[in-house]
């Protein structure tokens, strides 16, 4: 007969086990009860509208319609007053030279003000008084959603045949899409005519190692492994915000989109990879800007919740993805 310390450590580990299994029952049932229908693209009566030049109001097109131009740049911002300029100064002059360079090339730079408490909206207008509400539109939202939401608005209101997300800090450098672009390219024969390419800074691991403190880099190391183990594998930095997408996989993908708070580029990434969508991991020149929005711990505890919540919702059948042709 086993020894009564033994008999005890089975009987322990199986009611562990017993623990686990009924906890995960229950979270994934609370996960399918409070899960949301398929998000549709609610829009306020003011955001349906941007202002030209001028003042005046002029209806934002949608994602539905036939593109009109190369590349739409998506500028989600949140009090951003500040940081704002020194990005739009780079990418515009960036922009306006390739097109001198190019007449064929043209684009379009949206900065979503995602319910600012300061003049990001202002802000980012001069910059359409300047260059024109052709090339620079500004979408006011009127509440803060959160950057997944603020970015979601700003692709179902491009018209680029390809669609490149970028931070409003000008943390990455902004002639980098040409590196995005060369990653689409070499992804060809595009799938239905999907893509997607991601900048990365996983390059860059070591050196912000050292510059972190040790619990941001157990919260950064812990971080990954969730989302490598919950939802998306073979991309080492699936949160840089530097993401350039063909139109048919903005289409297909933010139609699917749930999560509007930060770990909205791991759903995007999940429902590209859930339909096979070819990703392109390109590495990008990167800097450090001051004024992150990131809050550390709080921050990646909720983007912990929402990976673990994305991954059950999705298995239990509560999310599901948009079927193709539904743009908003």
């Amino acid at each position: 007969m086993a020894p009564l310390s033994l008999q005890l450590a089975v009987l322990y580990a199986a009611l562990g086990a017993a623990l686990a299994a009924a906890a995960l029952i229950l979270i994934s049932l609370v996960a399918f009860v409070t899960a949301r229908d398929m998000p549709p693209l609610h829009r306020h009566e003011g955001e349906r509208f941007f202002l030209d030049a001028r003042g005046r109001k002029e209806a934002l097109p949608s994602l539905g319609d036939p593109p009109s131009k190369r590349l739409s740049v998506v500028v989600p911002s949140y009090n951003e007053e500040k940081r704002l300029p020194v990005m739009m100064d780079e990418a515009l002059g960036y922009l306006e030279e390739r097109q001198r360079r190019d007449p064929t090339f043209t684009y379009e730079v949206i900065v979503v003000d995602d319910g600012s408490k300061d003049q990001t909206s202002k802000v980012a207008f001069k910059y359409c008084q300047t260059h024109g509400s052709d090339k620079v539109r500004v979408v006011t939202l009127a509440k803060n959603r959160g950057k997944g939401g603020a970015v979601k608005m700003g692709v179902f209101s491009s018209r680029g045949e390809r669609i490149l997300m970028a931070d409003a800090d000008g943390a990455t450098r902004f002639a980098d899409v040409e590196k995005l672009e060369k990653g689409l390219e070499g992804l060809r024969p595009w799938p239905d005519r999907m893509a997607i390419a991601c900048g990365s800074r996983a390059h860059l691991q070591e050196e912000s190692i050292a510059q972190r403190s040790y619990f941001r880099t157990l919260l950064m190391y812990g971080f990954h492994f969730l989302v490598w183990f919950l939802c998306v594998r073979g991309v080492r930095d699936t949160q840089c915000g530097f993401k350039l997408l063909t139109r048919e996989a903005a289409s297909r993908t933010f139609s699917s989109l749930h999560v509007e708070r930060w770990a909205f580029d791991v759903e995007l990434l999940y429902i590209a990879q859930r339909l096979r969508i070819p990703i392109a991991e390109v590495a990008v020149a990167w800097t450090e800007v001051e004024g992150s929005k990131l809050v550390p711990f709080w921050s990646w505890l909720q983007m912990g919740k929402d990976l673990l919540l994305i991954r059950l919702r999705y298995v239990t059948g509560a999310w599901r993805l948009a079927p193709a042709g539904k743009a908003e």
